[in-house]
């Protein structure tokens, strides 16, 4: 007998992972309206719909231009006067340096940067801080550095918005300090020559969903514009700069730093993949071979594949290694390079492990029961991937996490260095900036869903409690709900290759803020389940009555309540809940699914 379908019939019932699982609202009309004006298959329309795409913008999200969509960049406070500054630099052949932040937006954005000073006659040299040595954002002994090997003006890129002294004591070496960002403003701004930010509180560019590369791109495009318009490329070799062939960096970081795939940045990494398939970046071609990356290069690789190996370096190794890899042009250096963070990628997914490891026990032992956050901290973890950690955990235990690890800084204090990942709903930076302004803590911010701090050992237990009402706080605001929202239901028979793309090359790339469909596959039955590696659990499913059998992967399930009931769930019916995907193993076009949660069906009924 078919078991009963409780999860989708009553709506107290909650699934493994402890979530209602819902349909979001789309009212019909508006769907068979977007269908039948744009011919357009009523799922697509309805996913449409659901991730807010209005009827007027229907066009312009199915077949986005550079030339029609891309916005004006002197909309942006401050950026028609930083690109008549940038333009009159370049022609006076000023000498300008790069400081970027160590992550891939940071990377990318200093590799952009380079390569369009490059290409107007002007060696910028690059300065990544150390992850470890040096942390997050400008620092005095660094400008001054850049200012020793002849530097006079200095891009801060992903980083200075809130680095007021730094930027104040740069200002007094006497050099000019621009800052291209996207990190969350305070009141006043640093005292920088120009400082551009979507988020700076007099922007109504609308342009706040942008990452640190966004805004760089959008910064070469009104410098070229000036310099055009100043007559700077006439007669010049190579004419103007080729700002599109560089839309495969803007792609790699936008999509790695997480910012919301919607607007310009949807067309950005939509027209910044096309160019990755035929990228002329040497380091990127390089790390795409190494990744052992086959076809085409997709959202999925950038955010999992490619830039794990980039921030590899930053946390295990040499900070650098990424922006230089993006930024030359000579192959050979490029897959040296390619290599050393592919072993770098390697040596941390080790040391994660066991930091992981460690984690899991102590808050298992702790118990999480009410508890608004799970803050772990360690002496001996590494401090370069506690954000890593801390996104596992996060996953694991559905709640924030804050990762602390501890050092000695330059005075010889013992201080902590944290990241924190956050759920929809908390705002974990405003957390750790709102510490900052209490004198809690020596440096905070970031983004909602992550960010970072720097707190002395001393204020740990005061901080510590701070962050647990500050959290506890946003949820009682009711900010935090545990549903989980449906796209559609399908059969596995219904799940073909030919639907799984369609849905992808109408409605993709998908990515935060514009999330993935998650279908239900409903009655399936379990024949088979398996631990494959360490961590990830392999089933074969078919429709309850029979049929075609899918292959399901539930990745890092071992050991969570979701995946001791898949272990135990041979021969049982559930639902499934996750990603549809295309496996092309062996040249044959299969659907396999990515499990995301699961609702055990009571038999019998």
């Amino acid at each position: 007998m078919e078991p009963a379908n409780l999860c989708l019939e009553n709506d107290a019932a909650l699934s493994l992972n402890k979530a209602r699982w819902v349909f979001p609202d789309a009212p019909m009309a508006q769907v068979e309206q977007i269908a039948r004006r744009f011919d357009l298959p009523e799922i697509v329309a309805r996913l449409l719909v659901v991730r807010g795409v209005a009827m007027e913008d229907v066009e312009g999200f199915l077949h986005p231009t550079l030339r029609e969509h891309f916005p004006d960049p002197y909309l942006m406070a401050g950026m028609e006067a930083l690109a008549g500054y940038a333009a009159r630099a370049i022609a006076d052949e000023r000498k300008i340096a790069i400081f970027g932040d160590f992550d891939v937006d940071g990377a990318t954005s200093s590799a952009l940067l380079h390569r369009f000073l490059k290409h107007c006659g002007v060696e910028a040299p690059i300065y990544i801080p150390g992850r470890l040595t040096e942390g997050y954002g400008p620092n005095e002994q660094a400008l001054l550095s850049l200012k020793d090997q002849g530097a006079e003006i200095v891009f801060l890129l992903d980083c200075g918005t809130t680095a007021f002294e730094t930027v104040a004591a740069g200002k007094a070496m006497g050099l000019e300090i621009v800052i291209l960002d996207h990190h969350e403003v305070e009141e006043r701004l640093p005292e920088a020559a120009h400082v551009v930010n979507p988020k700076r509180r007099n922007d109504v560019s609308g342009l706040s969903m942008l990452a640190a590369v966004g805004v760089t791109f959008m910064a070469c495009v009104a410098i070229n514009k000036k310099l055009r318009e100043a007559g700077f490329y006439e007669g010049r070799e190579g004419g103007e700069a080729p700002l599109k062939e560089w839309l495969d960096l803007v792609a790699l970081g936008t999509v790695c730093d997480m910012v919301p795939l919607t607007g310009v940045n949807r067309l950005l990494v939509r027209t910044g993949f096309e160019v990755m398939q035929r990228t002329g970046n040497p380091g990127l071609r390089a790390l795409i071979k190494v990744s052992g990356i086959n076809g085409a290069v997709e959202p999925y690789h950038a955010g999992f594949v490619l830039g794990p190996r980039i921030n590899a370096g930053s946390r295990v190794h040499k900070s650098e290694l990424g922006a230089q890899m993006l930024a030359t042009d000579d192959i050979e250096t490029a897959e040296n390079i390619a290599w050393t963070l592919n072993d770098c990628n390697d040596k941390r997914k080790e040391i994660q492990a066991e930091m992981e490891a460690v984690a899991i026990a102590a808050v298992d032992g702790a118990g999480i029961e009410d508890t608004p956050l799970i803050f772990v901290e360690h002496k001996n973890f590494h401090q370069g991937l506690s954000g890593l950690v801390a996104g596992r955990l996060k996953e694991k235990y559905g709640l924030p996490v804050c990762v602390v690890s501890y050092a000695e800084n330059a005075e010889g204090v013992l201080e902590g260095r944290g990241s924190g990942r956050s759920i929809p709903g908390v705002h974990i930076a405003q957390a750790f900036i709102d510490a900052r302004h209490a004198g809690l803590i020596e440096k905070g911010g970031g983004h909602a869903m992550a960010g970072g701090f720097t707190v002395m050992s001393d204020k740990m237990a005061a901080f510590r409690d701070f962050l647990f009402d500050h959290i506890r706080g946003q949820m009682n605001d009711g900010g935090v709900h545990v549903e989980t929202q449906i796209d559609a239901l399908i059969t596995v028979r219904g799940a073909r290759p030919d639907f799984i793309k369609m849905i992808h090359d109408y409605v993709g790339p998908f990515g935060q803020d514009f999330p993935e469909p998650l279908f239900c596959l409903q009655n399936v039955r379990i024949h088979s389940a398996d631990i494959v590696g360490e961590a990830h659990i392999r089933l074969q499913v078919s429709d309850w009555e029979g049929g075609s059998r899918m292959k399901a992967m539930a990745f890092r399930a071992v050991g969570t309540p979701l995946g001791e009931a898949l272990l135990n769930a041979r021969g049982q019916g559930m639902n499934l809940l996750g990603h549809l995907k295309v496996d092309n193993w062996g040249g044959y076009e299969k659907t396999e699914m990515h499990i995301k949660d699961a609702f055990l069906l009571v038999k019998g009924v």
